[in-house]
Formats: structure tokens, sequence, C-alpha cells
């Protein structure tokens, strides 16, 4: 089969965003330069977070019952500062998140709400380069439960039908998926605009980042790499890239479901491997 190019939607033709991750301030770690600039560009960003984070946390001094508050609260602020507004929790215990059909379920809820035509997520494979964060069970969980919301399950009509018939929400399939992690991002953001609000919305997470001295020169370390590989001049200021990862880009179907039985999809499927900075 002969390869398919296909570039990213861009920010201006996105109206709404939707981003699924595991824990507060995931999204902020590995995405937040890229979320601020969606923000500013107009886009409406969700964050939908799974589980409150709480075994995270650096300090014992703090009472463990109090830690899922404190990490819904932190989340908030800090996503305020990259220009989201609309922060949604699940409240699940860390460490138990798997595959069913009731968290699908809820995850197609969320979709049919938001109507996003992008969605970012984590990504259900090991990435050997990034050893220590595959090795979170509830980031390749999380990517896993997600990708099967986002298909079969948000577009069809028959897969959930209580949501159409008691709230009214009608299919809906997101047109482009970007996954963080993954093993071979292609695709580039330039955050060198807004890393100061990636640090300062990282700052706002203080029960897990209140130690970390060095944080804006860690956040660099890390993105320096993407930046190499993308190719950016030498001497910009702040030269920071976020590594996303792989793309699912298709076509948007609004499926009736006194019509279609399930949502069709191009024999070729183009998939693409992003990276963004």
């Amino acid at each position: 089969m002969a390869s398919v190019t296909l570039e990213a939607l861009t920010d201006e033709s996105v109206e709404r965003a939707l981003v699924v991750v595991a824990h507060p301030d995931d999204a902020d770690f590995w995405a937040g330069g890229t979320l601020a600039r969606w923000s500013a560009a107009g886009i409406a960003v969700t964050y939908l977070i799974l589980t409150d984070g709480d075994a995270g946390g650096f300090d014992p001094a703090t009472p463990r019952e109090d830690i899922p508050r404190i990490r819904r609260s932190e989340q908030k602020a800090a996503a305020r500062i990259l220009g989201v507004h609309d922060v949604r929790f699940l409240g699940l215990a860390e460490g138990t998140i798997v595959q069913g059909a009731e968290l699908r379920r809820q995850i197609v809820r969320v979709i049919r709400l938001v109507r996003p035509r992008r969605l970012l997520t984590w990504s259900p494979q090991w990435n050997w380069s990034r050893f220590r964060t595959s090795c979170h069970v509830d980031h390749r969980a999380t990517g896993e439960v997600t990708l099967t919301a986002a298909y079969p399950d948000a577009g069809n009509a028959f897969a959930h039908p209580d949501l159409i018939d008691s709230e009214s929400l009608d299919p809906w399939e997101v047109e482009e998926i970007w996954m963080l992690n993954a093993r071979q991002p292609n695709h580039y953001v330039d955050v060198t605009e807004t890393f100061n609000s990636k640090i300062e919305a990282l700052r706002a997470h203080r029960s897990q980042t209140g130690h970390r001295y060095r944080l804006a020169d860690e956040m660099r370390e890390r993105l320096e790499p993407n930046s190499a590989a993308a190719g950016l001049a030498v001497g910009r200021p702040s030269p920071a890239a976020q590594a996303l990862g792989r793309a699912l880009r298709r076509r948007r179907c609004h499926h009736d479901r006194r019509r279609v039985a399930h949502p069709t999809l191009p024999s070729s499927t183009p998939l693409w491997t992003a990276r963004v900075r």
C-alpha cells in the first residue's frame, strides 16, 4: 500500500479539543506549551482527568486524604494559566484505570458532549526511550481506553444507546488524534513563545513541583532534543519542543442511528506520526 502524507489540521480550523489524561499535571507537563498555543488560537480546550492522582506528592506531612482535593484545585489553577477553563474529573483511584465498558462509556459521554475535532491522549504503547513514563500503568491504560472510546464507540450510534435516549448525545467522530509519549513522533509545535506559561502552570501544581528548584531548566533539557530534531534556529530563547506522538486523522461523520449501524471508515485510513514542540 502506498504511504499517505497528511498534514495536521491547522489550529485555526479546530474549534474544540479534548485532552484525556490519567493524572492532574499530565497535560501540563507533557503538552502545556502546546495547549497554551491552542487556547491562544481560539480553540476551546477541555481537560478530562481520569484519576485524582492520589498517589502523588513529595511531602509526607501532607495528609493523604487531602491529596485529591489539593490536586484538583491545582489542576484547575494550572489550566487557567494555559487558557483552559473546562476541567472535568472522573475521580478514579490512581493505578486502577482498566479497559472496560463503563469507563469507555464515561469517556464516550464526554466526547459526545464536547464534540472535539482534535483529541490528545497518552499512547497505549511502551516507549523504551522514555521508560519511566511508559512504566506508569495509568498512562498506557488511559491511551488504550481513550482510543477505544474515540473509535469505534463515540461514533457508533448503537454503542451506549442510553446516551442518546437519556441525554440526546448523538454520535461524534473525532477527526484528529494526537498521542503523548509515542514511539515515533514526527510533528512539532514550536512553544518558544508559550514556554513561560507552561512553567507557570507547572508551578501551580505545588504538591508535585514545590521541591523542583530547577524546573524550568529541567523542561528545557527535556525539550531541546525535540528542538534539534525539528531544526529550530540556533540561539532561539527557550528552544522548547513538546513531544507528542502518533496522530490518527480521518473524516468526521455524524451518524444517525436510524440510518447507519456502524461508523464507516475508508479502507486506507491514514496514520501519521506526529511530534510537536
